[in-house]
């Protein structure tokens, strides 16, 4: 590209993850943010924080889409629109031969996934969807695993709960059913945690064996949020599966409130092999504070648009403070979006690549069939 920069179109806006997003990809001296755009069938509200968004970056907010995706100065494009519409806005933009980097999930039906691969593979464009590969997590379990300490690996589980909403008003006797084909994904004050949650770990466990799931069996509950009860979304989520190489694996996720953790939430992972095993938790170890300064407590009163504390911009303006009595101890990791601006500058695939986001989203489908049927579900 000689000295030009990356040229990034951004689809969305406030209260999606592209509040966070775009400012990765701003921080990176190599990119430059064109303009925010978003199709034209769109709620009012969505537009409001659509052009929310594009005023704090100071980037127009292009009215044409297609136009948009038309234009020289784009070479790629941020994806964070509502979940159920990114695989069709994902396909238009790829057509349009942009790089594609995309929120999870990639897409909320199997069909909508195949499509966009297809899409992808016809185009020749690179793609990325956002995940944890790069954390303290995923980073020390991958140098474990490659380090072959653990002989074979045999076994996988992880536990992956985030403490963030105001929890402890669902009803308990109140029985979860789960449905087989669920078609919503999003509410304002909730979201589905197996899709949420869940796809972090699946994405990990096939970057860690370069292998596929061949089944999968899962259970899916209410235990924290009348938000998730109403909207008969689960808060927590059980799946238990088999890899095509025989690997055994097991996830436990979900969201458990903001005062279930010292900090952000049980994120560990336990790996197994023939030679031993080994736990990985990314708050060990950590530097721990004992102070004078007045105890952490959550926002007394929920932010209207957002109780769960999703979003960066309404934990701000409800006087979210960070945890301060648990500091990771960890060297400084290279952000997800300068890795993917690598891969373009070095015509290289991703170690994410929207195959594998595919594959998750498979899974995740799966199961709920199977917590819907109370069977395993081969893949």
């Amino acid at each position: 590209m000689g000295n030009r920069k990356w040229g990034i179109l951004l689809l969305g806006g406030s209260h999606t993850h592209l509040e966070d997003y775009s400012r990765g990809f701003e921080a990176d001296s190599r990119c430059k943010l064109i303009g925010l755009a978003d199709e034209d069938e769109i709620t009012p509200r969505r537009r409001t924080l659509n052009d929310k968004l594009a005023t704090e970056l100071n980037v127009p907010y292009l009215e044409s889409l297609s136009e948009a995706l038309n234009r020289d100065d784009v070479d790629m494009v941020i994806n964070c629109v509502d979940p159920e519409r990114r695989a069709r806005v994902s396909i238009q933009c790829v057509k349009a031969g942009k790089h594609l980097y995309t929120d999870k999930p990639l897409a909320t039906s199997i069909e909508d996934a195949k499509k966009m691969l297809e899409a992808i593979k016809q185009a020749k464009v690179k793609s990325q969807m956002f995940s944890l590969v790069r954390s303290s997590l995923g980073r020390r379990a991958k140098e474990v695993v490659e380090s072959g300490v653990l002989g074979k690996l045999t076994g996988l589980h992880c536990e992956l709960l985030f403490a963030k909403g105001n929890s402890g008003t669902a009803d308990l006797a109140q029985i979860r059913t789960e449905k087989k084909d669920p078609t919503q994904f999003t509410f304002i004050d909730s979201k589905r945690e197996l899709f949420c949650v869940g796809l972090y770990p699946l994405v990990l466990f096939q970057l860690l064996t370069g292998d596929r799931f061949v089944n999968v069996t899962g259970t899916t509950s209410n235990y924290f949020f009348s938000e998730h009860q109403k909207n008969e979304v689960e808060d927590f989520s059980c799946l238990m599966m088999e890899m095509s190489s025989g690997i055994e694996s097991t996830i436990m996720v979900g969201r458990t409130g903001w005062n279930s953790h010292p900090s952000h939430g049980i994120h560990q992972i336990h790996l197994t092999g023939t030679k031993g095993s080994q736990t990985i938790d990314a708050y060990q170890p950590r530097l721990q504070i004992f102070s004078n300064s007045p105890v952490w407590s959550a926002p007394a009163v929920p932010h209207p648009d957002d109780p769960m504390g999703f979003w960066s911009s309404t934990n701000k303006e409800n006087g979210v403070l960070p945890k301060e009595d648990w500091f990771p101890v960890e060297e400084g990791a290279q952000s997800d979006m300068s890795f993917f601006i690598d891969c373009l500058e070095n015509d290289s695939e991703s170690d994410v690549p929207a195959s594998v986001g595919a594959h998750a989203v498979e899974v995740i489908l799966k199961g709920y069939e199977s917590a819907a049927e109370d069977k395993t579900i081969f893949l």
